[in-house]
């Protein structure tokens, strides 16, 4: 049975709860810092253009991250696998923990994962307003991808992709 409502400060739990129904993919975005390599999970990624070759993320404000991926030039963003959800969990909660993490800098000193399913290393083209959060586009200035099988983000909970005949 539906339920309807209209979102707002009453309904906010059952608006994400609605949110919540579209499966998504997970990424792990990475820049450089202040203070250091920084990393945060997202699932708020998007393809935008193929010409010119731009993606969209949207970090949240609340984030004590944002100000650093705000004014980050240079950002590369991670899909992540299936068999990559500690990595997930890792930067879901805090940002400057790569110890142990096998990982390489870019030229512009971005962290960059192995492994992943698809990595873009970008240059921010555009910020945008969007409420709560802010619409970060990129400019793909390299890519790379692997085999292998998608982290998925629905209802709250991680999981896999299977195939149906």
């Amino acid at each position: 049975m539906a339920t309807s409502f209209t979102p707002g400060p009453d309904t906010v739990r059952a608006f994400r709860d609605a949110l919540g129904r579209f499966a998504t993919g997970v990424t792990v975005v990475t820049c450089q810092s202040d203070l250091g390599p920084l990393g945060i999970t997202a699932n708020s990624f998007a393809s935008l253009s193929l010409d010119p070759p731009l993606v969209l993320w949207s970090p949240a404000r609340a984030s004590r991250r944002f100000e650093a991926f705000a004014n980050a030039d240079h950002y590369a963003i991670h899909i992540l696998s299936d068999a990559q959800q500690d990595l997930c969990r890792r930067f879901a909660t805090q940002g400057h923990d790569f110890g142990g993490l096998a990982w390489t800098a870019n030229d512009d000193g971005v962290p960059l994962f192995e492994g992943c399913l698809a990595r873009f290393e970008c240059t921010r083209h555009a910020i945008y307003e969007g409420g709560d959060h802010a619409i970060i586009v990129g400019h793909v200035t390299s890519a790379a991808t692997n085999d292998g099988q998608p982290l998925l983000f629905a209802g709250g909970r991680y999981g896999g992709f299977e195939d149906r005949a």
